[in-house]
């Protein structure tokens, strides 16, 4: 029964992680879109699905998603005024994930504080340098979920300890003279 317990609590904080990775998914996926139909680039329809699929991977993913949009600008014939505003929007983009998004996110859906969620992926990232960065949001959310388990345990059992002893009935207190 123990384990079972672990491995629920371990499945629900995953569970918890990858809904927030999706709705930050469609959120960047859905800024993409607005930013290359703007820039009126080559299928941004493609290119936005795309950036929003390597959301999946951390700090590279959007990296990698820039290659598309970049190379359909360049064979389109795209201006350096199109090149810098495509630059612009995608710094923008990944500073308000990075920062604001993605700690949100894990935040509502973990109860992973803001400051974990951006100082972790930074220390595993010196530590292990593909794989922390990789595995440092879905280990803070199992971390979390364990910590925040063990804190309504604890309180559940302060609760249980104080309603028992309401219960109990003392006998008066007796004087010198008894």
């Amino acid at each position: 029964m123990h384990i079972q317990h672990h491995a629920r609590l371990t499945l629900r904080a995953l569970r918890r992680w990858l809904i927030a990775q999706c709705v930050d998914s469609l959120v960047v996926g859905g800024l993409w879109l607005g930013v290359l139909l703007w820039l009126k680039v080559p299928w941004a329809p493609l290119w936005a699905v795309l950036a929003g699929v390597l959301q999946f991977i951390p700090h590279f993913g959007p990296l990698m998603a820039l290659f598309g949009p970049a190379l359909a600008m360049l064979y389109s014939g795209a201006g350096l005024e199109r090149w810098l505003w495509f630059l612009a929007a995608y710094a923008g983009i990944a500073l308000a994930d990075t920062l604001l998004l993605q700690p949100y996110l894990m935040r509502r859906q973990n109860k992973v504080p803001i400051w974990a969620s951006l100082l972790l992926p930074i220390l595993l990232g010196i530590a292990l340098p593909f794989w922390g960065v990789l595995l440092a949001p879905p280990l803070l959310a199992v971390v979390y979920a364990y910590r925040n388990a063990a804190r309504e345990d604890a309180r559940s059992g302060d609760q249980v300890l104080s309603e028992q002893s309401e219960g109990i009935i003392l006998p008066p207190e007796r004087g010198p003279e008894d």
